[in-house]
């Protein structure tokens, strides 16, 4: 398909009944992503990897997999890939280290669990998914979260694990504008993974996952493991996994406010999301997307950058694979 990369499949076959209907999206970061910066096989290992990542998911729930379950096997996926800034291909902090961030939310009962900053987690979604699941607490950071890791017998890590050419190479270059006194460049800032999810059972689902930015000093911690920030879940309006410049969804609690704009104000999904992303968070200066999913299985893939990896199926069975922003 020439110079295109969305792929609108058309119905999706569905084999859940209309009463069950089911819905999933993700994202692998937003940022400066253009077409002509991209060589063609680099894109298309891209798209394969959306693509199967997306269908793996969607047959999960049509076989009526949880949609807890399957928000930590597709981020999981994602995890174990070079290509995203998250699990195996995060970036490196300043220091050379990496430092992990996750959560995840289930919308029925609003429970929720996070990590923040561990290093030494193969996959955090799955740590955060037992905070929630096997601990009082909703978040657990550093040492501590290592330490709750180690009780709940999850493998430990060596930094070698995490350890890739291409994020040694950003960190150089990161280094080197700062030093020269020039703004890094913006792909550098944004790198997260997640997914959303309307389960046959109607709960809805969100999971968010990353590296946080190049660079980053001093323990920072984006909004990724910020419950209401950077991943939120209502079944009374909707799910939202953010990607982006996380100090600006922190402070205006961007997962959470489109959730807010639909219970309590009454928007449409598509509305509520330009509102925030194009709207609020653009005017203060914020970049990044989302993706959501509401009550009705529909999806939404936002973003006010040049370019988001996302994927989606919609409860209609509409399929979207896409990289770049004029698409």
């Amino acid at each position: 398909m020439k110079h295109s990369v969305c792929l609108l499949l058309g119905i999706y076959m569905m084999s859940a009944s209309a009463e069950s209907p089911i819905a999933i999206a993700l994202h692998g970061g937003a940022g400066t992503i253009e077409r002509e910066a991209m060589s063609a096989e680099l894109e298309a290992t891209y798209l394969g990897f959306l693509d199967h990542a997306i269908t793996a998911g969607y047959e999960q729930l049509r076989r009526g997999e949880s949609g807890l379950d399957v928000v930590v096997n597709v981020i999981q996926l994602m995890e174990d890939s070079p290509l995203f800034n998250a699990g195996h291909g995060a970036v490196y902090t300043w220091e050379g280290t990496h430092e992990l961030d996750a959560s995840i939310m289930h919308g029925a009962e609003l429970e929720a669990g996070a990590v923040a900053g561990v290093s030494t987690v193969k996959s955090p979604i799955a740590l955060a998914r037992a905070v929630m699941e096997r601990s009082p607490h909703v978040m657990l950071a550093g040492r501590g979260a290592e330490a709750f890791a180690l009780e709940q017998s999850f493998e430990v890590m060596s930094p070698a694990y995490f350890a890739t050419e291409r994020r040694r190479k950003a960190l150089e270059a990161f280094k080197a504008n700062e030093q020269a006194g020039l703004q890094p460049e913006a792909d550098h800032k944004f790198g997260t993974v997640g997914v959303v999810v309307m389960d046959a059972t109607g709960n809805l689902v969100a999971g968010t996952s990353t590296g946080g930015m190049t660079g980053k000093r001093w323990g920072r911690i984006g909004d990724s493991p910020i419950i209401g920030a950077g991943t939120y879940a209502d079944n009374r309006s909707c799910a939202v996994s953010a990607t982006g410049h996380g100090e600006y969804f922190i402070r205006h609690t961007v997962a959470r406010d489109i959730c807010a704009r639909i219970q309590f104000g009454g928007a449409d999904l598509r509305a509520a999301t330009e509102q925030v992303v194009k709207g609020e968070l653009l005017d203060a200066g914020g970049e990044g997307g989302v993706i959501a999913v509401d009550k009705t299985g529909e999806t939404v893939l936002i973003f006010n950058t040049s370019g988001m990896y996302r994927a989606s199926i919609n409860a209609r069975g509409q399929k979207t694979v896409a990289i770049y922003g004029d698409e």
